[in-house]
């Protein structure tokens, strides 16, 4: 016979949606499980950059200025570039209101492993490794609870609401029945981390001809490279061998070929997928979504992981009213929602443009995407309402369709020096 355990809340997956979650109901006091089937806390390579926002969650939960100073890095400035090697557009953090003025780069899963360290450490989260959700419990239409296999054996969670945090393929989504949008882009990333022989304290992402190279600092004089490449080309990549990487790279920026030769072996990379998951609804009875599992997004909105934090928190927060009421409906939890459904959509759309702007082989659309660059460069108001979107600051689309063909450089910007409404509105929220 199963095991059967009680608590207030089931989370499903400890990834950057769950753990938060996880922390900040246990900092509430609130009785917690989190199921992850992974054997242990993740070790592969990853690329991390905390925007602003996220930077803020891990404040709000007492983290981020424990993060180990020897794996962060902040990085003010990002320059934007053509292949080959010439700048079109630099956006500097610096503009943005402080204490939150820079991205942070960390070393692979430098946060989330300090996440998961203090979830270790509340007597009111169980986290369990190693075990597999495999269903739902219900009496009539509200999910009381889940089943799942830990260690080889069945066990049951009666939990009062159930969170699905387990990512664009979850599995909490298909037992809720709820439809799925799942779109994966015809393209990915190769992700490497290299030793620098250079000094590089910038970021760097260079754009052409179905070209995408990002650079971006670490800690310890280490650099990540996120190079765009056909989604399931990694091991046809591999098999050309690197020096035909190598040179791929050094075509991009010749000035950084010292830096490519550090790539020296395929255990330094490793391929990140892209998709975009679109569903009807994040909530049932009883239950609901919370970060790719609701709404995946293309890392060009730079904002995924960012965004599972925020659903986090504000599900975090709506969820101490739920248990107080007994009110664990549908309805009242479509309040986190209601709450956060715009910024994700318009996240989505957005980078969705950039995936048609960026990864294009098509010279009239690069010309396009040169030229809104550079008048960036020389447009303050427009350069921050990017810069804030991309911080997580701002809720509503960054450009009007008159903003746009400013943007494309065919009508005059009488308001282009005038960036502190801009400021004003994204900081405060009202945008």
């Amino acid at each position: 016979m199963a095991d059967i355990i009680d608590t207030d809340i089931a989370v499903v997956g400890a990834g950057g949606g769950g753990a938060v979650l996880a922390l900040a109901l246990a900092q509430k006091g609130i009785k917690t499980i989190v199921l992850e089937q992974a054997p242990g806390p993740p070790q592969g390579l990853r690329g991390e950059i905390l925007q602003p926002n996220g930077q803020r969650v891990l404040d709000r939960l007492g983290l981020l200025n424990k993060l180990p100073v020897e794996s962060v890095r902040p990085v003010r400035k990002f320059h934007f570039c053509r292949a080959g090697g010439e700048r079109l557009c630099t956006v500097d953090y610096g503009e943005l209101p402080a204490p939150y003025n820079h991205a942070v780069v960390t070393l692979p899963n430098v946060a989330h492993h300090a996440i998961l360290d203090a979830i270790q450490a509340e007597p009111s989260v169980a986290l369990w490794y190693g075990t597999g959700f495999t269903g739902l419990v219900r009496e009539g239409t509200r999910v009381t609870g889940l089943t799942a296999k830990r260690g080889g054996e069945d066990v049951t969670v009666r939990a009062k609401i159930v969170v699905g945090a387990d990512g664009a393929f979850s599995k909490v989504r298909e037992a809720l029945a709820i439809p799925a949008e799942v779109h994966l882009y015809p393209q990915g990333y190769l992700i490497a981390i290299l030793d620098s022989p250079l000094p590089v304290t910038e970021a760097k992402y260079y754009v052409g001809k179905k070209t995408i190279l990002g650079l971006f600092p670490a800690a310890g004089a280490k650099v990540y490279c996120f190079y765009m490449i056909p989604t399931g080309s990694y091991d046809q990549v591999k098999a050309q061998g690197l020096p035909a990487l190598q040179q791929a790279w050094t075509a991009v920026d010749p000035m950084l070929k010292p830096l490519f030769l550090q790539l020296k072996h395929w255990s330094q990379t490793a391929f990140m997928p892209t998709g975009r998951v679109r569903t009807p609804t994040w909530v049932a009875d009883g239950a609901v979504l919370i970060g790719d599992a609701a709404h995946a997004m293309n890392p060009h909105a730079s904002q995924g992981r960012m965004q599972a934090m925020v659903d986090a928190m504000t599900l975090a927060d709506l969820l101490p009213e739920c248990l107080a009421e007994q009110n664990f409906s549908a309805a009242k939890l479509k309040a986190y929602e209601d709450a956060r459904r715009p910024h994700v959509t318009m996240l989505q759309r957005l980078a969705d443009e950039q995936v048609l702007f960026w990864n294009t082989a098509n010279p009239v659309i690069g010309f396009l995407r040169d030229r809104v660059f550079r008048t960036l460069d020389r447009n303050p108001r427009l350069r921050y309402r990017v810069l804030s979107t991309t911080a997580g600051l701002r809720r509503t689309p960054p450009f009007s369709l008159i903003d746009r063909v400013m943007a494309a450089g065919f009508l005059p910007d009488p308001f282009a020096r005038n960036t502190a409404a801009e400021m004003a509105r994204s900081h405060d929220g009202r945008e």
